[in-house]
């Protein structure tokens, strides 16, 4: 068999009609050499679980504290990078927006383009939300651009707002293959993008409220998540391949290192909130729910006496909760309060009230016990903190969502009582990359000092931070 692939190779030197052949023995259809346009979105969105799945995330909310090794919680300086969001789901995700062979054996073309207009969307809101201006109309150009502007924090904004417009306006009837989040419905994806866009407008609140509340209408008119089966959520697998990040660390490698912190604790315990038995396991020593002080040095390491990270949390195929129908309901009955949608306290107190309902019914599976949790003092809604509330309540929802939960409380101050551990207070930004200073230097330095006075720092101010 050999012998005879060799003669007809040799033979096709001299045979033109041997093209054929060639491209057929050459290409293994098991193993295509190029990805398709919704093999490199799905292969985008297995970055997605990156975004929530991080201690750093966690210790920025407050959610977690450290038992034994002290040092990341107590937020130390130096760059972060955000190298990898560029070169691996952004570049999959800009590959099929700008190639001229996506296939509608796949889906309806637009479609792939509408999902991948709307994670583009996802993933650069992530990324200028946590340090700020960065590059953006210049960035993923390949070998074109090694030193790329960076863009105003505004002008991303604005662009992202434009571009999940246009996801909206051109989504039409027919699903995608190969979705590993929705499994190809195309209107659960338009409703995703619709939200995204509606908690992108409430982040404008303190810097822009006219847009803001521009923005979010028309998200809001263009339908957004109408219930919990709406909800962007990576499912992490029974495999070791595809598994939660937190049970390669708590199981796999049985780190203890993190407790649920006394500022969160303090929070659900006194009004019996049902997530605590999820959120956090019974200290082994008294079998109570007891929070870690957060950033604290003393008596450690300290495994017994404080709640550990609770079952559910760290499962091997636990689930990453990123954008849910309660944050929806949330950001409704903020709107109401602040008056960019009509109704007043009575709207907001509407949306709150079935906000938590869906935050236990996603978390326990259960609002059975909603109507009494709700009526508890300091849980019932009042007019008079009705914005502290709403605030706190969603801090509460977004737990093990650190970068989320943390934006919101740059954006808000709730809750009011986050901690400075060592002195230090809760970092405003994400330092940009050492590697900046060095590769993109012209670049780097305009965007430091146009944003934070030439300093590379933690407690710079992004944009919308007012």
């Amino acid at each position: 068999m050999i012998k005879k692939l060799y003669i007809v190779a040799l033979s096709c030197l001299f045979l033109a009609s041997c093209d054929k052949f060639d491209e057929d023995i050459n290409v293994d259809p098991n193993r295509p050499s190029t990805a398709s346009g919704t093999q490199l979105i799905a292969n985008a969105a297995l970055s997605l679980p990156s975004l929530s799945s991080s201690p750093q995330g966690e210790f920025h909310a407050q959610y977690l504290a450290e038992t034994q090794y002290p040092g990341a919680s107590l937020y130390p300086e130096g760059g972060t990078s955000f190298y990898w969001l560029y070169q691996g789901p952004l570049m999959n995700l800009e590959t099929v927006l700008t190639s001229e062979t996506l296939s509608a054996t796949e889906g309806p073309v637009v479609n792939q383009l509408a999902v991948a207009k709307i994670l583009k969307a996802y993933f650069f809101w992530h990324v200028t939300d946590r340090w700020g201006d960065v590059p953006y109309t210049d960035a993923l150009k390949g070998s074109t651009n090694f030193t790329p502007k960076y863009d105003t924090q505004e002008s991303i904004y604005n662009n992202l707002f434009q571009l999940l417009d246009e996801a909206n306006a051109q989504i039409t009837a027919g699903n995608i293959t190969n979705d590993i989040i929705y499994g190809g419905d195309i209107n659960k994806w338009k409703r995703l993008g619709n939200t995204v866009r509606m908690l992108m407008a409430l982040r404008l609140s303190e810097v822009n409220p006219t847009k803001g509340a521009e923005e979010f209408n028309k998200a809001l008119a263009a339908g957004i998540m109408t219930s919990n089966a709406d909800n962007l959520v990576f499912k992490h697998l029974l495999d070791a391949n595809n598994q939660n990040y937190w049970f390669g660390q708590v199981s796999n490698q049985n780190r203890e290192w993190w407790a649920l912190t006394k500022t969160l604790v303090d929070e659900m315990k006194p009004v019996n909130d049902p997530r605590l038995a999820v959120y956090g396991a019974p200290t082994k020593t008294t079998q109570e729910y007891i929070g870690l002080p957060y950033g604290t040095v003393q008596g450690l390491p300290n495994v017994t006496n404080y709640s550990l990270l609770g079952p559910a949390i760290w499962a091997q195929n636990a689930p990453v909760y990123l954008v849910t129908y309660a944050q929806a309901l949330f950001a409704k009955a903020e709107a109401a309060k602040r008056g960019w949608i009509a109704g007043g306290d009575e709207e907001a107190a509407a949306n709150y009230n079935k906000a938590i309902e869906q935050s236990l019914l996603q978390w326990t599976g259960s609002a059975a016990n909603a109507t009494a949790f709700l009526s508890q003092e300091g849980i019932a809604y009042d007019p008079t903190t009705g914005m502290e509330q709403i605030a706190t309540q969603r801090w509460v929802h977004l737990f093990m969502h650190g970068y989320e939960a943390w934006a919101e409380w740059r954006r808000t101050g709730y809750p009011d009582n986050l901690v400075a551990p060592d002195g230090k207070e809760v970092p405003t930004r994400h330092s940009y990359p050492d590697n900046e200073a060095f590769n993109n230097t012209s670049s780097y330095n305009e965007a430091l000092q146009r944003q934070f006075g030439g300093q590379n720092s933690l407690y710079g101010k992004v944009w919308w931070d007012k």
